[in-house]
């Protein structure tokens, strides 16, 4: 169902400034997953209003999802290249992702077990790594090419995700001038990459942190990670025999409410309950609010692993588009390099979350942290 709707960048951009012009205090709410929080809050599982002469409509709820008819799929113009990557060329594809999180793991076990270990610095330098290798080769092998790619990628994303949505990028020359002389450099390489990164290193953050901070869990997942795999890589072929690995992963896009908001327009008259949804509306999939629902999720809050053990479970959660067929190539190769990642990470480190740390999200078009998020590491040989 959101195959191509999860990372539709610009039906979210039309949106945002379709929420802002009618409900000023979006802002305050501090994003748009929040305001949808507060509206759904209020408004039960379908909340509509009118931007102009077009009708929107935010859904809720599973069951509102599930009976939401919405005709206007195309293929994702990133499911080629994703499919090329991790489809015709698989075992090369895992081999650059493999190597680049030895190189990673290896940098970390260097450290002292007190040292603090910058997760989302590291994490997303490894997701900008592993999309540019693949899609552009040698290039990007280069550590200053990266930084410097990495560094216009984020200005340019920050921008998508919060200068549309105050109308601050309007209103500083200085910002609007760096945003668009970075998306001038980037211009050709773009497409290829402004998708990817952030699904990818934004689930490896959250994955790492809450191992951290769930002991129990970690230890549960190197058992199996020792039991499957032994001290072999990890190969695409294997990857379906990590049950407990992908339950983490569903877990970890759950509850860190991975992707808070998708958007579709309607083209075609659809029905939702007793509510007609007109050709031309834009429907939003309040995907953050579905996410931490606690009558599809018992006790949502949680980090539970386990819950994904449940056949009705993983059916919500496909429905919703984060996994199986419904699962677009963005969150598909996150989940490849996910995996990647824990199969060594875990079977050589403990990790431990700093004391006293206080993760708070950012939700913008993928959730992250708002700051970085620390943690020490420990062989497990030691």
């Amino acid at each position: 169902m959101l195959d191509f709707a999860i990372f539709a960048v610009t039906f979210v951009i039309i949106l945002i400034g379709a929420v802002l012009y009618l409900y000023p205090d979006i802002v305050n709410k501090g994003s748009l997953h929040e305001f949808l929080v507060a509206l759904h809050e209020e408004f039960g599982s379908v909340a509509s209003f009118w931007f102009g002469r077009r009708p929107v409509v935010s859904l809720g709820s599973v069951d509102q999802l599930r009976q939401h008819i919405n005709p206007n799929w195309t293929t994702d113009s990133f499911e080629t290249m994703l499919k090329s990557l991790l489809g015709y060329q698989p075992s090369s594809g895992v081999a650059v992702v493999e190597s680049l999180v030895e190189e990673l793991v290896d940098k970390w076990a260097s450290y002292p077990k007190s040292q603090h270990t910058p997760v989302c610095s590291h994490l997303l330098g490894l997701a900008m790594k592993a999309v540019t290798q693949l899609a552009m080769g040698s290039r990007f092998q280069d550590d200053a090419e990266v930084i410097h790619f990495r560094k216009n990628h984020e200005a340019i994303w920050s921008e998508i995700g919060k200068g549309y949505l105050d109308g601050s990028l309007e209103r500083s020359s200085s910002r609007k001038a760096h945003y668009e002389s970075a998306l001038a450099e980037m211009e050709t390489v773009l497409k290829s990459v402004a998708t990817q990164r952030p699904a990818a290193g934004s689930m490896c953050i959250w994955a790492v942190h809450f191992l951290s901070i769930s002991e129990a869990v970690q230890e549960q997942l190197y058992q199996e990670l020792v039991e499957v795999l032994g001290e072999k890589p990890v190969s695409l072929q294997m990857i379906p025999k990590l049950r407990y690995c992908q339950q983490v992963l569903n877990e970890t896009v759950r509850t860190a409410k991975l992707t808070p908001v998708a958007a579709r327009l309607q083209e075609v008259e659809g029905k939702v309950d007793q509510h007609l949804i007109p050709k031309e509306t834009l429907v939003i999939y309040a995907l953050g609010v579905v996410l931490q629902d606690a009558e599809t999720w018992s006790f949502p809050y949680r980090f539970n692993p386990d819950r994904f053990s449940d056949e009705s479970v993983m059916k919500s959660f496909s429905l919703l588009g984060f996994s199986g067929n419904q699962a677009c190539s963005e969150l598909r190769f996150a989940y490849t390099v996910g995996t990647v990642l824990l199969t060594s990470l875990v079977r050589r480190l403990r990790l431990q979350p700093v004391e006293g740390q206080v993760v708070e999200a950012r939700y913008e078009l993928v959730s992250t942290p708002k700051d970085d998020t620390w943690v020490t590491v420990s062989e497990r040989n030691s």
